[in-house]
């Protein structure tokens, strides 16, 4: 069985060193070794929370995504990954973060032992209730293309000022990576309708779970 439970970075270090190594093992596993959610300098980030996914009888780090709400001095990684494309991004966030609370879901992974679970679904509906749940505006996410559509189920929305019509060549020249938002993080009035009323399920039930 998988345990899901949610910290804030600064208050478990530990387990955020077992949550890097197990999503560096990951981007290693498919060549991929310059991702800039994949940096460590979260750990000391007091607007960073983690959601991590654990097999119940060994302990082992199999999971996560996390959460980079804006923190003066701690660029968004979305900020960092695309800026040297499109420094646009960096007035982006500042419009979104105008008097508002905004940050991304990144460094979502799953290994590949629990691959083809629904885990990965299961943690960006996760993603945006916790966001809801730290009261947050509005939510980035950079995105590979065929987890565009799981990211439009649950309320993102394609950025399309920014890149390509919001898309990017990142993080290698023969990958494309996807800029999209949840505008309205409260509401969710753009998410699929049953994809909503499980992320409200979440909000309403906050505490540990298990699959």
């Amino acid at each position: 069985m998988l345990k899901i439970r949610v910290f804030r970075a600064i208050d478990d270090l530990e387990s955020c060193k077992r949550f890097a190594e197990g999503h560096a093992n990951v981007l290693r596993d498919y060549g991929v070794t310059k991702v800039t959610s994949s940096k460590n300098d979260w750990f000391d980030n007091p607007g960073v929370y983690v959601v991590i996914v654990e097999d119940d009888e060994t302990g082992e780090v199999v999971g996560g995504e996390r959460i980079h709400m804006v923190e003066p001095g701690h660029p968004l990684p979305i900020e960092e990954a695309i800026s040297i494309v499109e420094d646009r991004i960096y007035g982006l966030v500042k419009q979104y973060a105008d008097n508002k609370l905004t940050g991304e879901l990144c460094g979502l992974w799953n290994a590949k032992a629990i691959a083809g679970k629904g885990v990965s679904i299961l943690l960006t509906k996760l993603g945006v209730a916790l966001a809801n749940r730290l009261k947050m505006d509005s939510l980035f996410v950079l995105c590979a293309p065929y987890t565009v559509s799981m990211c439009q189920a649950s309320g993102f929305e394609i950025e399309t000022s920014i890149g390509n019509k919001g898309t990017f060549i990142y993080p290698k020249l023969d990958l494309v990576a996807t800029a999209l938002v949840v505008k309205d993080v409260e509401g969710l009035s753009t998410a699929d309708e049953r994809f909503r009323k499980e992320i409200f399920t979440y909000i309403d039930t906050p505490s540990g779970k298990s699959v």
